[in-house]
């Protein structure tokens, strides 16, 4: 599916087909690469499933116990 972007004042605008139609309102939109992805935002403000991606399940982050090593100058 084709369409075209164009200029809106002093923004970039895509013309969106029907089939594709979004509810007005808020959108997340992010570069993927050479992607731009276009997102409705949920009622918390975020994508569905942003978070997952970026979580860190290992229990014991944040709780290493940093080592320090003198160097000779």
């Amino acid at each position: 599916m084709k369409t075209r972007v164009f200029r809106s004042g002093n923004s970039l605008a895509v013309r969106l087909p029907k089939e594709m139609a979004l509810p007005c309102g808020p959108v997340s939109i992010r570069r993927e690469g050479s992607r731009i992805v276009i997102e409705e935002m949920n009622e918390g403000g975020w994508p569905e499933g942003f978070f997952d991606g970026i979580r860190i399940k290992r229990k014991s982050f944040g709780r290493e116990v940093p080592e320090f090593h003198e160097k000779k100058l």
